[in-house]
């Protein structure tokens, strides 16, 4: 199953399975036909598909490097700059790289999908020009349809239970603003309107509100650095002020910071460090702390909110 093209460097198909039988055959010979090329590869999936494809693999299976997308991946902001980028430009004389994929399962919760889709959509501008090819598998038989539909969106390519290769109704922008969706704040929210001048009195705010809402240690240590960020950046590229606010939902505390700017690049936070260039890390540690990030840029401002453990 060849899915590389001569005319586009970067190929970024979505496999449809039902079932083991499909995921393996879906799976397997496709990096063993990137083995046989001398193509480094990769695959980020949940733990029992890693399983799956190591089987599948036998001998071979050592010269792939195996990610669990659960860890790796539970924030869907992280998976381009930690996993994919980190693993393709980790190979600067490969012709070609392989990385097989697997952001949505079964188990994802609606809060994160909408996280999930846009990092699908992404990954097309975060990889464009470059010789690599990232196969999504999507579990037809388990997912909701709607994953399925936005798959087709996201990517320019199918791949069916037979085998067979179909064009797609490709539109990764469209998705991108689609789930550009409104963030609104449980009514008694814990908020604290901020300034330049009191951005110590609002990372005091957060951690005592945390510590109120039973969080503490390394949790807490997590929060008060994204708060930090992400008031800071709110002073220094967005309107000067903001407003934090701060609550508990399940098993998790979420902070939410709000500013009058406009994000305007939808990969912030989602590209590789740049060595040479200081500062500009901010939003990127974010990503690395949280489990979820969830963005909304609009005319009225941007609304970047955070999930963090409990």
């Amino acid at each position: 199953m060849s899915t590389a093209t001569s005319h586009e460097p970067f190929v970024h198909p979505a496999l449809f399975y039902r079932g083991t039988d499909q995921y393996i055959a879906g799976t397997v010979p496709f990096l063993r036909e990137g083995l046989d090329a001398g193509e480094p590869a990769a695959v980020a999936a949940p733990p029992d598909r890693l399983e799956l494809i190591r089987e599948g693999l036998g001998e071979r299976a050592a010269e792939v490097r195996f990610i669990d997308m659960t860890r790796a991946g539970r924030n869907p902001g992280r998976i381009i700059p930690s996993v994919l980028r980190k693993f393709a430009d980790a190979q600067p004389s490969a012709r070609r790289v392989r990385i097989i994929g697997e952001p949505i399962w079964q188990g994802r919760s609606a809060v994160e999908y909408p996280a999930c889709v846009q990092h699908e959509a992404l990954i097309n501008a975060a990889f464009t020009g470059r010789a690599v090819t990232i196969l999504c598998p999507y579990d037809a038989g388990q997912l909701e349809k709607q994953a399925l539909s936005d798959a087709l969106a996201t990517h320019p390519v199918v791949i069916d239970a037979d085998g067979e290769t179909q064009s797609t109704a490709y539109s990764p922008e469209q998705i991108i603003a689609r789930y550009n969706e409104p963030l609104l704040a449980p009514l008694g929210a814990a908020a604290f309107p901020f300034a330049a001048q009191t951005l110590p009195d609002t990372r005091d705010f957060a951690v005592s509100q945390a510590r109120s809402l039973g969080v503490s240690g390394v949790s807490l240590g997590d929060l008060e650095l994204v708060v930090a960020e992400l008031t800071t950046n709110s002073v220094v590229h967005g309107a000067g002020s903001g407003t934090l606010r701060i609550w508990a939902e399940s098993d998790r505390i979420v902070c939410e910071v709000h500013d009058g700017g406009r994000l305007t690049d939808p990969l912030a936070g989602r590209r590789p460090p740049n060595p040479t260039q200081p500062g500009g890390r901010g939003l990127l540690l974010v990503h690395q702390l949280a489990d979820l990030v969830r963005v909304h840029t609009g005319p009225d401002g941007t609304t970047i909110r955070c999930y963090l453990p409990g």
